[in-house]
């Protein structure tokens, strides 16, 4: 196996069990937090699957194109910040647009995110690619985002990588009720996969998620707050390099 085919591997590997909980339990629902006048071209994912795949590793603020094992291209991007990081996780493409809104450059590309609207997209801020600097979706150059957009149709995969803690990227946050991030869905995994939490994958910290935590952080006579710290991470099986 050569490195490209590895790369390949390695992160389709790292996400096999996200990608059967997500389709399972989320389906194809989707929120929007960023709305737009200009729908050009928008428009819902087809049936018909796409023989390309992207992945986007956030340890290098590079995205990878494949069509089967082939890598065809690799671009620089911009991500989310510390503060609005990008949706780590295993993706869809379900909508095109040209000019989709003012500071989203020449082409957006949006993903099935159940917690908020992010897309691949270009920028009106070149000098932002390469840094953490976006507010969570991923920015191309508009010159290669459009290269991209004319390739890759609806319902291309798209597989983003974040670190060695899984869904949770480099990093374990504390969290609070309102977040919304691929931190929150990871939590809610692991709660659903212990019987404590019924509600949907959406990676939204809501009222469902408020008392099954709280169940579960009474059985394992933790402290009984809202928070999810280092010791409730812990007792959730999340650790590093798992």
């Amino acid at each position: 196996m050569n490195g490209r085919s590895y790369k390949k591997f390695r992160l389709i590997i790292f996400y096999i069990f996200l990608i059967i909980v997500l389709y399972a339990a989320i389906g194809d629902s989707q929120r929007d937090e960023v709305s737009s006048n200009n729908t050009s071209e928008t428009s819902i994912a087809t049936d018909q699957e796409s023989e390309y795949d992207i992945f986007i590793d956030l340890t290098e603020s590079m995205l990878y194109l494949f069509k089967g094992d082939e890598l065809v291209k690799k671009y620089v991007i911009a991500q989310g910040k510390d503060k609005s990081p990008s949706p780590i996780g295993v993706w869809e493409i379900v909508s095109k647009a040209r000019n989709w809104g003012t500071g989203f450059g020449t082409r957006w590309m949006g993903l099935n995110v159940p917690w908020g609207s992010y897309g691949i997209h270009g920028t009106n801020r070149p000098s932002s690619i390469g840094r953490m600097a976006s507010a969570g979706c991923i920015r191309m150059h508009n010159s290669e985002v459009e290269e991209l957009y004319d390739i890759v149709p609806y319902k291309t995969k798209v597989y983003i990588y974040g670190g060695p803690y899984r869904n949770l990227g480099s990093y374990l946050q504390v969290l609070q009720p309102g977040d919304r991030k691929s931190h929150v869905l990871e939590v809610q995994i692991r709660l659903k996969a212990k019987g404590y939490y019924q509600g949907a994958l959406d990676g939204i910290y809501g009222e469902g998620m408020k008392k099954a935590l709280l169940e579960f952080k009474k059985d394992m006579g933790l402290p009984y707050n809202h928070y999810v710290d280092q010791q409730t991470y812990e007792a959730l099986g999340i650790l590093a390099f798992e």
